[in-house]
């Protein structure tokens, strides 16, 4: 309780500070949404020509809200939620009840133009982001696979719009500590550079009490590289690579107590963590004409991690895996687009990609002294071509776009048991028959502008692919089936008040058949999916940014999903038609207050407060419904000290320190939780020159 009544103090004494100083003009530019181009629209839309649901967080709103990985985009941006798993192995998002827990993500990623298919790559380190754009809604028109819940196209500062230098050096409570240094430069007025390096380190937020040791170390390294070359006028080419080295203790995850409802102390046996190489590079070569452009991009990915994890997460010695995992990545894809502005426009695009797993997993069952292992070779190969036409009649834009997605998935799959006496049993050895998947993919919207407001209505098709379970017991658990939806939206956008005033509105419905399901295989070791039916998600999200005076700045950003099975049928006793569906909170809610005050003495120029409020939930754990997280709070603040070059920061997160469940789950007879991190505070200095 005594931190809530800091906090209410301090609030209080924010107020007044605010109020007693001199009121003076400061150099907050005003925010023009308006003006904001999307990139991942491919059609180089602004913000409010883009008939959908978009969240748009530039460098200032980064560093006010504290976002340094994916997972604090949550509430962030509306009916948006990536929990924490406990690891960076399993990172799933969820974006309007639309995710997966395991197998390729339901909702796209893209990082400087690559394409990030695999959850295992979603949580790295964020350093050095210009903007970061959440698209809700369907984007398979022209993003194809796994884009059913939307997409988040994050893009790095370029050197051809920044020169100069930024140094970064944060510390905190739980030994973390975060530096980064990054710099950009011109070679010549056609030529630019950049090179950021990224390190951080925290000691764990919670202890293993079976060896007294923290359990969630974290190390990283990160580095990224940005070439740029404008040939001429019409022609560019640029690269953009980047790597992160990651050393992660993982899974303080504990036995729930169902008498008290609590958890348990943390106590397991075996080292459990997480290690993994992430390498990215995108080579784009663009050519602009007056009246089109011609965009090339190849990129390529390599992610080679190892798990380890008691499974059992006891003191017992029942359980012991550790996988390993080699993924390559390579794609391509050419976009011809319009550049002129008249009624009609058009993009034409084609696209490949090939994705190659080489993946172990060996479990070590102590109890028979028995060791499983299990070999996959998979790969899956895909082709599309996509189209999308825009006609201006007057104030009305009509859309209409169409993608041909094609995609095929081998498994080669290699089972042994090696048995407590060294004799080895082959139980599988097989190279299974392909999986062929052909999509058609529509997308049709109109919108409707008049004075500083637009209107539109979206119809779209989602799709997430099939493909092979890499756990699986019975001949019929071996695949599971694609899914589909149908996606209806609506919306306004409107920026009043002389653009100070900017309001997103958008009510959604979708209509999601053959749903791939999280399910655990018969005996518990393990999970795999299966397809569950009907389900439904629908709700709405508002946002608000309003800038009342140029010092004070104010955003409400709140979602709402409700997404239940219509039909989900296990066997003839049990179903979960009418429930909730798991992983999705109802709720996400955020906001944030920040307040500039201008001194310009010899000491300080300025003093910027920024306060975060973040509420989400409900949220339930299982098909059944009966294990949930009720709606909860999060408060994080920060106060900087503007002195020219240089910025000081006194900041805390979850500053309430209010106690939830960031994850709950049921393995081998017993239910296990994780607890969300607790208060955090530290302080960080930057200077950019």
């Amino acid at each position: 309780m005594y931190y809530k009544k800091i906090i209410i103090a301090l609030f209080f004494v924010f107020v007044l500070f605010s109020n007693l100083i001199a009121q003076k003009q400061d150099t907050i530019s005003e925010i023009k949404f308006d003006e904001i181009v999307i990139q991942s629209s491919k059609n180089q839309l602004k913000y409010k020509e883009l008939p959908a649901s978009v969240s748009i967080l530039t460098t200032k709103n980064i560093q006010q809200n504290q976002i340094t990985t994916l997972s604090d985009i949550s509430s962030t941006a509306p009916n948006f939620f990536m929990p924490d798993y406990g690891s960076k192995l399993t990172s799933p998002v969820y974006i309007r009840g639309i995710g997966s827990r395991i197998n390729s993500p339901s909702v796209g990623l893209y990082v400087d133009n690559v394409p990030y298919f695999e959850k295992a790559a979603f949580a790295f380190d964020f350093f050095e982001i210009k903007q970061i754009e959440v698209l809700r809604g369907p984007q398979g028109t022209l993003f194809g696979r796994n884009t059913m819940g939307g997409i988040i196209n994050i893009v790095t500062i370029s050197p051809l719009y920044f020169q100069g230098t930024n140094i970064n050096l944060s510390a905190g409570s739980y030994g973390s500590y975060n530096a980064n240094i990054a710099n950009y430069g011109l070679i010549s007025n056609k030529i630019g550079y950049s090179l950021a390096l990224n390190y951080k380190h925290n000691d764990g937020f919670f202890t293993n009490n079976f060896n007294n040791t923290k359990i969630d170390v974290l190390s990283s390294f990160g580095v990224r590289n940005r070439l740029i070359w404008k040939i001429s006028d019409k022609f560019s080419v640029e690269n953009i690579a980047s790597f992160e080295k990651s050393d992660q203790g993982g899974y303080p995850y504990a036995v729930f107590n169902d008498s008290t409802q609590t958890a348990n102390d943390i106590s397991y046996n075996e080292y459990s963590g997480y290690n993994r190489n992430l390498f990215s590079d995108a080579f784009i070569l663009k050519y602009s004409s007056n009246n089109f452009e011609i965009v090339s991009t190849s990129s390529y990915q390599f992610i080679g991690d190892e798990q380890n994890i008691d499974q059992d997460f006891t003191d017992a010695s029942l359980y012991l895996v550790k996988q390993t995992q080699k993924q390559n990545m390579i794609s391509q894809e050419i976009i011809t687009r319009s550049k002129s502005k008249k009624a009609y426009n058009w993009i034409l695009g084609a696209y490949s990609f090939a994705q190659m797993f080489d993946k172990s997993v060996d479990v070590t069952v102590f109890p028979s002294n028995m060791t499983l292992y299990k070999n996959y070779l998979s790969s899956i190969y895909g082709v599309a071509a996509f189209h999308q036409s825009t006609f201006k009649i007057g104030n009305i834009v009509l859309t209409a776009g169409i993608r041909f997605d094609y995609e095929q998935n081998l498994l080669d799959y290699e089972y042994d048991i090696e048995m407590a006496a060294g004799n080895i049993i082959n139980k599988a050895d097989t190279l299974y028959p392909a999986l062929d998947y052909l999509q058609v993919l529509p997308k049709f919207s109109i919108s409707y502008s008049f004075t500083n407001t637009s209107v539109y209505a979206t119809i779209a098709k989602g799709y997430k692919t099939g493909g092979f379970n890499s756990t699986f017991e019975r001949p019929e658990d071996l695949t599971f089936d694609p899914e589909y939806s149908w996606n209806y939206e609506a919306g306004v956008k409107s920026s009043l008040i002389n653009q100070k005033l900017y309001v997103d509105i958008a009510l959604f419905y979708i209509d999601w058949r053959n749903q791939q399901i999280y399910q655990t295989v018969p005996s518990g070791q393990g999970s795999m999916l299966k397809n569950a039916g009907h389900s439904v998600s629908k709700g709405s999200e508002f946002s608000i940014q309003f800038i009342p005076k140029r010092n004070l700045q104010v955003a409400v950003n709140y979602g709402y999903t409700h997404a239940t099975f219509i039909s989900n049928v296990v066997d003839s006793l049990t179903n979960y038609n009418g429930n909730f569906i798991p992983y999705v909170p109802q709720n996400t809610v955020s906001i944030q207050l920040n307040k500039t005050i201008v001194l310009n003495n010899l000491f300080i120029n300025k003093i910027n407060f920024s306060l975060v409020y973040k509420g989400i939930g409900d949220l339930y754990w299982n098909e059944e419904n009966t294990s949930y997280q009720k709606y909860y709070n999060l408060v994080d603040a920060k106060i900087s000290f503007i002195k020219n070059i240089f910025q000081f920061d006194l900041w805390g997160k979850n500053l309430l320190n209010q106690t939830y469940n960031s994850f709950y789950f049921e393995a081998l007879g017993n239910k296990y939780v994780q607890i969300g991190k607790p208060l955090q505070f530290g302080a960080s200095l930057s200077v950019k020159f």
